[in-house]
């Protein structure tokens, strides 16, 4: 279970105890505040704390000390500005911190983002939970053909359910002997630190991770993205949905200017203003590889 009784109680007593502030709130995001979002089997994301709002964006911008004379509609088309021509200082004003479980092997690809502070559940000081991600059967996958980092066609039933058959015997297998090892039960127990070694990658870990709203959305583009491996995917989804209640102006300009729209070079508009004067134009003539070419059209015609 993502949350053990004690934490939910806990979660319940802070949310029923309400301050006063003269800082700036976000209604959407004070909904969010301390509730757990389940992701995958046992994982999830919460926040724990946040910074700013879209005004605090704008503020930043203008550096003025209130809200002045302008108006919402200023305010959003301000914040379109600064994304469409990526100022990035002003998003900085804006921070969140979140409490997130996940796998270790999740945690291992999400810490390149270094953009972050980051402070980890300690195995070296405490004992991890027997808690393992195992996939779901739907996405249990072959090796990709064509993309050396990611997943082909779904393994039929029987090949699927030998794959999740080994992944539980031996995440089983693995805490069984970490517990032993550990075990001061007549004898001395090995160091934690050490025994911790023979843990399998998806055990589940726990960390405090707090960025800045322009990291973030440096995170969310990449890790949103339909390209993104799954397990950090859905993470990254849940966190979208909380952006998007916490700075909505900003949500909005990031999903039409980076997660919607696209970055061309000089040679992909020279091939577009050819085409608009009715030039016939081939990968052969366009100045592009094979792949610029084969993501140039990707781009004018999705799904090709």
């Amino acid at each position: 279970m993502p949350l053990t009784p004690e934490q939910t109680a806990e979660i319940d007593a802070l949310r029923a105890a309400p301050q006063q502030t003269l800082r700036a709130v976000s209604d959407g995001m004070e909904a969010h505040l301390y509730k757990a979002h389940p992701v995958l089997d046992h994982g999830f994301v919460r926040v724990i704390d946040y910074m700013g709002d879209d005004s605090a964006i704008c503020q930043a911008a203008r550096v003025s000390y209130g809200k002045g004379t302008k108006s919402v509609s200023n305010d959003e088309g301000l914040i379109r500005y600064l994304m469409r021509h990526w100022h990035s200082t002003p998003f900085e004003m804006c921070e969140i911190k979140l409490h997130v479980k996940l796998p270790v092997f999740v945690a291992r690809q999400w810490i390149r983002h270094r953009t972050a502070n980051v402070n980890e559940y300690s195995a070296r000081y405490s004992i991890l939970d027997r808690e393992f991600y195992i996939p779901a059967p739907e996405h249990i996958a072959a090796q990709s053909t064509v993309n050396n980092q990611g997943r082909g066609d779904t393994l039929d039933g029987p090949e699927a359910a030998r794959v999740l058959e080994i992944l539980k015997a031996d995440s089983a297998r693995a805490y069984d002997n970490y517990e032993a090892m550990i075990s001061q039960d007549g004898q001395q127990g090995l160091a934690r630190e050490l025994a911790r070694m023979n843990l399998p990658a998806n055990i589940y870990t726990q960390w405090y991770w707090k960025v800045d709203l322009h990291n973030l959305f440096h995170f969310l583009r990449l890790r949103a993205d339909p390209h993104a491996q799954y397990e950090i995917r859905v993470y990254a989804e849940i966190m979208c949905d909380i952006v998007r209640d916490w700075v909505p102006f900003a949500c909005k300009a990031f999903e039409d200017y980076r997660m919607g729209g696209a970055n061309l070079s000089a040679t992909a508009l020279d091939c577009i203003r050819r085409m608009l004067a009715g030039e016939k134009v081939s990968q052969e003539n366009s100045g592009m590889s094979k792949g610029e070419w084969r993501e140039f059209q990707g781009v004018l015609t999705p799904g090709t």
